[in-house]
């Protein structure tokens, strides 16, 4: 049961994140949902990388008793999660310079008031 920790707080942040997108208003709330939709992908990556008792894949001095592929940690979740971490991070600063400049605009982050401001 301890190993589907991960899974559900997987679930959470990405149910709470979906919550956020979908019922608030606010577009650094929605930001915020996004953002938590990414960090529970990035969990999941990772979570599917884990093996027990498993060797780092970079370690080149392996101990006595390792057998070589099987008890080496999944390099490829890694890489994955650490380029899904850099796209986050550019197309959150993509998405609160937009806010900044919608809320310079219209003066509310309120979306409804943004698209009534529209027609």
């Amino acid at each position: 049961m301890i190993y589907n920790i991960p899974y559900l707080v997987v679930v959470g942040l990405i149910l709470i994140g979906l919550f956020a997108v979908m019922f608030k208003r606010n577009l650094i709330k929605i930001v915020i949902g996004v953002t938590l939709i990414e960090s529970g992908v990035n969990l999941f990556l990772i979570t599917l990388g884990f093996r027990k008792d498993g060797v780092a894949p970079i370690f080149t001095g392996l101990p006595e008793g390792v057998n070589y592929p099987a008890d080496m940690a999944l390099p490829v979740p890694q890489a994955l999660t650490l380029t899904s971490i850099v796209i986050g991070v550019a197309v959150l600063a993509l998405m609160l310079s937009m806010i900044i400049h919608l809320y310079r605009h219209h003066n509310t982050l309120d979306v409804s008031k943004i698209r009534r401001l529209k027609e």
